[in-house]
């Protein structure tokens, strides 16, 4: 059954169904990174999916603010197990269809998956329009600017969630504005947050609330091209490309330090990206 999956005819060509490492993925062969790397390699930034492996633990409850087609959802929801659960938001709607599949392909019913945009107020936001039939970095669309259409946004506050474990956050330069609207969440169960910060002129006011929250922070830098991938393709086809991302841990609970990682000591520290 497996290998038939792999050759099913999709009706639309960009789109393919493959078994992957952490399950059965539809996902769009056009898209740069998120697309190619399953097509290619089965998998998609694996090097950050071993980090939450160490992380996460079963009955945990996980948000993952923008969450694409679920190319890690799936294996969070995995991690959390059945007495766990994620809440996992994607603004574009056809991203989001696909990361509805991509649960449903994979029986995940502990996942909660939601077609908004998450921000530091309640109100709307421009998604743009996107010709997903035609070649581009899907997981890279920044909201707010251009012709589009109008998506809800809302706070994590006001989701009044039961539990918190961990808020992972890759949501094109508007890491920060989560952030702000999850301030009482993150107080009541100062969760993990894994968060990405690769926008250079946003990155000083990004530790600041970081700091502001009482977290330490180390640089998390992982190469998207996983030697040990799930094809055992041995052709790094992302030569360079690595991710921007910091693992952030309450303050009170914090170790000394983090083997092989990097403390941000202050928001005048640089970004790796000078």
């Amino acid at each position: 059954m497996i290998e038939k999956l792999a050759n099913i005819a999709l009706p639309s060509p960009h789109l393919r169904l493959k078994h992957c490492r952490h399950g059965v993925m539809l996902y769009n062969i056009r898209d740069r990174y998120v697309g190619g790397s399953l097509d290619r390699y089965g998998e998609f930034s694996e090097l950050e999916a071993q980090l939450f492996s160490g992380l996460i633990k079963p009955g945990m409850l996980v948000v993952e603010v923008g969450a694409n087609i679920g190319a890690h959802t799936v294996h969070l929801a995995q991690l959390v197990g059945e007495n766990g659960g994620v809440v996992a938001f994607e603004p574009q709607r056809v991203i989001y269809q696909m990361l509805c599949a991509n649960l449903a392909l994979n029986g995940i019913e502990n996942t909660d998956a939601k077609c908004l945009a998450v921000g530091a107020e309640p109100g709307e936001i421009v998604v743009p329009r996107v010709d997903y039939r035609s070649g581009g970095n899907f997981g890279g669309i920044s909201l707010g600017a251009g012709d589009g259409d109008m998506v809800e946004m809302i706070m994590l506050d006001n989701l009044l969630l039961p539990a918190c474990h961990m808020i992972k956050i890759d949501v094109e330069g508007m890491e920060k504005s989560v952030l702000d609207g999850a301030r009482q969440t993150i107080a009541r169960f100062r969760p993990y947050l894994y968060v990405e910060d690769d926008r250079r002129d946003k990155h000083a006011e990004l530790i600041a609330t970081l700091f502001d929250l009482d977290y330490r922070m180390w640089w998390h830098l992982p190469w998207l091209f996983n030697p040990g991938n799930f094809a055992g393709d041995s052709e790094n086809i992302f030569p360079g490309i690595a991710s921007f991302n910091l693992i952030c841990l309450p303050r009170e609970t914090a170790p000394d330090d983090i083997p092989g990682g990097v403390e941000v000591k202050s928001a005048l520290d640089p970004h790796p990206l000078g």
